[in-house]
């Protein structure tokens, strides 16, 4: 299984430091597994409304760049709903 031109254990690696990334650019304060989940779920989600924009990228500089955007974006959408 392959997620953007890298492999399952590359992409966790890459995204728990797109997540640890995320974390430190939001100042937000969270775990190692929430920083994983937040750089592979956040790059996973932008990489899915790329595409359906008509934009694709592969690699795993891409998948870093998209995780760390996605994760941002997730984390303000936390702190949006928590009010």
């Amino acid at each position: 299984m392959s997620l953007n031109g890298v492999g399952i254990l590359a992409a966790i690696i890459i995204g728990g430091l797109a997540g640890w990334l995320a974390e430190k650019f939001m100042n937000s304060q969270m775990g190692l597994f929430m920083n994983i989940i937040l750089g592979i779920i956040g790059a996973v989600v932008l990489n899915f409304i790329l595409a359906a924009l008509g934009m694709a990228y592969s690699g795993w500089i891409a998948y870093l760049i998209i995780g760390f955007i996605g994760a941002c974006l997730l984390i303000a959408a936390g702190r949006a709903v928590r009010g």
